[in-house]
């Protein structure tokens, strides 16, 4: 066959199977309603095409997508939603969350602005781009209590990965010093351990790391590490008042 006929059959093949993807197509295809439904916080009045805005700012302050508050599958055609629907429960949160900032802002504007403009609350305000604003002390200590320790770190790991030198979270030394005193307040000396030791080599220079890593080897019961950590922040900060206390205790001979 000629090169010319291949191509017209190419053609005809083609056209073929564009006529049932049509269809289907067409029941993909979605566009913002003309008069949305259920509408119970924000106006009742407003058209699709006021809401939209709306909506993706919703969707870029938290990081999410319409499946998080609506009724769909995520993946699937937007034609498929039932966007009227209050089966999912964050569309509710969602509505208490507005009502919250509608009253934020009205007390705003009672308070003498100290800028030359008034501070204008909304959802990127708390949340940063993550569905629960949380600081990272908090979301570890969440992963900790739902999934263990190891968890935990893998999840400052990633979250690290993803969100390091944005504003979701703070990854500066004293959210993981913070979340090793968290382990060590539930008496878990072991993990403790752990968080403070990452914390101190990633922040090598920080006297402060390292005397907490002391204080969790001392904890535990581990005297040669405490001691030997305790030194460490000892160089880095000759007044660490902290840890020339807790040298001397740890050289004077055990009294029987």
């Amino acid at each position: 066959m000629s090169s010319a006929g291949l191509f017209a059959r190419f053609l005809s093949i083609l056209s073929f199977a564009l006529l049932f993807l049509l269809p289907i197509r067409a029941q993909e295809q979605w566009s913002w309603p003309e008069k949305p439904k259920n509408l119970q916080v924000l106006p009742k009045d407003w058209s699709g095409k006021r809401l939209q805005p709306v909506m993706i700012g919703f969707t870029r302050a938290l990081g999410v997508r319409c499946s998080y508050c609506h009724k769909g599958e995520e993946g699937k055609p937007l034609s498929t939603f039932d966007f009227a629907s209050d089966e999912n429960p964050n569309k509710d949160r969602a509505r208490e969350m507005l009502r919250m900032l509608g009253d934020i802002n009205d007390h705003l504007k009672k308070l003498q602005p100290s800028g030359d403009q008034r501070v204008n609350m909304w959802c990127h305000t708390c949340h940063h781009g993550q569905p629960r604003p949380m600081t990272l002390e908090e979301k570890l200590g969440e992963d900790y209590r739902t999934k263990g320790i190891k968890a935990a770190l893998d999840d400052y790991a990633d979250l690290k990965k993803k969100f390091y030198g944005r504003s979701a979270y703070d990854f500066s030394e004293g959210s993981l010093n913070g979340f090793g005193y968290f382990l060590l307040e539930k008496k878990d000396a072991a993990a403790a351990i752990q968080v403070f030791k990452l914390n101190a080599d990633t922040y090598l220079d920080s006297a402060n790391a390292w005397d907490s890593l002391a204080e969790a080897y001392m904890k535990s019961g581990d005297a040669k590490n405490a001691q030997l950590n305790y030194e460490k922040s000892l160089a880095l900060d000759p007044k660490n008042q902290n840890a020339i206390d807790m040298l001397k205790k740890l050289k004077e001979p055990e009294k029987e």
